[in-house]
């Protein structure tokens, strides 16, 4: 974080200062910010949030014996070290990280990029730092950090000389993107795709596409919103663009598209395609595994060239991308055994994309084998999309289907249905007993691919065979 005294803190978050030891109200404190007190440095301040399990202000100690100059709590710690008391922690980080982000811009250098989108926003935000950071001081999200707390952290990252911010931001609920956009005002807001995913929190599809489009409301006067044209919920929004003067650029494999893919051919390797920046064409190899990538690819490009870089240079950087992130599409195993790790996350259209992506990648002579476990967040549309995903498992000729757990048995009830008779289907109930059927199953050739959402733990599974076949 930027330095800034502790008087300036205090105002930015509301909070009342309680100086110790030989601090004063003019005492700088710039380190770095957190909730978790292992991970504070000296010099950091601690910010002490209560938790659903446990109670930040318990940690106020541990956070002072590693370093920490500050903490922000929600009453006063008998601890060393000076503290500012706020009704909130959590919002009082949301209003620090507001105060440091605008005092940054006002320097007049720095420009924030805002992502969404039910599915994509990691590999997206990935995709596009590595394009951004060859540009000059670049900030964004470690791993998934986009809820009320992981987005502030990542914005309390910029310092005077960042030239890009990268947002990416999840929704718990309606009105959540529109706080989080409303702390950072974004030059830029990029909607990738409206799908099921969490779609049981929003009431439904309508209330997905009203919660995302929350971002093109965010975009500040003079900004620019980025929008999927083959989507058609996400191109409804370009009416709210167009209620506020905002441009669009458009990102797709259609005609009228700003920045287009066409020829798209998958296999082990990745994807390639034609990619036609207003215009102008030239190949692209992305070698993150799936041909779904290239619609977050074209998100990518889309900002990039919009923020200044060369559409040369932006594809000849994301081709160096070999991983979009831990346990996303994370190719492990051997070339005997292949285990594609993609259970950090799940949704409807993530689960279908990457059972399409392991019919692609193998070959002649190779096996799929999908393992899969419950996708999260569906509300009343649990079951039928369960369905739905057992169903497209058997239509896409998978050869193994293992299902795991009790919120997937309808899974695989329903690939049974659709025809896995002859034992191409299993079911069990733990991963353990899973681990110790592939351990016998999986064979040379076999491609296999590991997807769940993240509550199922099937990331742990992937992990574990993809040691065992290495």
């Amino acid at each position: 974080m930027i330095a800034l005294t502790l008087t300036q803190i205090a105002h930015a978050v509301g909070g009342r200062l309680h100086t110790a030891g030989a601090d004063t109200a003019q005492t700088l404190v710039g380190g770095d910010v957190d909730t978790d007190s292992r991970q504070i440095r000296p010099g950091g301040i601690f910010v002490a949030k209560p938790g659903e399990t446990t109670d930040g202000h318990l940690f106020v100690d541990a956070a002072v014996a590693a370093g920490a100059a500050l903490a922000i709590v929600e009453r006063p710690v008998e601890a060393a070290v000076s503290q500012i008391v706020v009704p909130d922690a959590v919002q009082g980080l949301a209003d620090l990280a507001r105060d440091v982000v605008a005092r940054v811009r006002a320097l007049g250098r720095l420009r924030v990029v805002g992502i969404t989108g039910s599915n994509g926003k990691t590999t997206t935000k990935n995709l596009l730092q590595r394009i951004l950071q060859d540009e000059g001081e670049t900030v964004a999200p470690r791993a998934s950090f986009n809820n009320e707390v992981g987005a502030p952290l990542t914005m309390l990252r910029v310092t005077e000389s960042t030239r890009f911010l990268v947002c990416e931001f999840g929704a718990s609920g309606p009105g959540a993107i529109a706080h989080l956009a409303g702390l950072v005002d974004p030059d830029i807001g990029i909607v990738l795709m409206v799908g099921m995913a969490h779609a049981g929190g929003f009431g439904g599809i309508e209330g997905t596409v009203k919660a995302k489009s929350e971002l093109v409301r965010a975009v500040r006067t003079g900004g620019l919103a980025i929008l999927n044209h083959d989507d058609a919920r996400v191109a409804s929004m370009a009416a709210i663009a167009a209620e506020r003067d905002i441009p669009v650029r458009w990102f797709g494999t259609r005609d009228g598209a700003d920045v287009r893919a066409s020829g798209i051919e998958t296999d082990a390797s990745g994807t390639r395609c034609t990619l036609t920046v207003d215009g102008q064409e030239m190949p692209l190899h992305l070698h993150v595994l799936g041909a779904h990538h290239v619609m977050n690819a074209l998100a990518a490009v889309t900002a990039a060239t919009a923020l200044g870089v060369a559409p040369a240079d932006a594809v000849a950087r994301i081709q160096t991308v070999e991983l979009a992130e831990r346990w996303r599409m994370q190719p492990l195993g051997s070339d005997r055994v292949r285990i594609i790790n993609d259970a950090y996350n799940a949704s409807p259209d993530s689960m279908a994309a990457a059972l399409r992506t392991l019919a692609q990648i193998t070959g002649p002579g190779e096996r799929t084998v999908a393992v899969l476990g419950a996708m999260s967040e569906l509300g009343e549309y649990a079951g039928e999309e369960h369905d739905r995903i057992g169903e497209l498992a058997v239509r896409l000729r998978i050869q193994r289907i293992v299902v795991i757990g009790a919120d997937a048995r309808r899974l695989f009830l329903a690939a049974v249905g659709e025809g896995s008779w002859d034992d191409e289907a299993v079911w069990f109930a733990t991963m353990d007993e899973a681990y110790e059927y592939l351990l016998t199953e999986l064979r040379d050739g076999d491609r296999v691919l590991v997807k769940s959402s993240n509550s199922a733990g099937l990331r742990f599974l992937g992990d574990r065979l993809g040691e065992s076949f290495s």
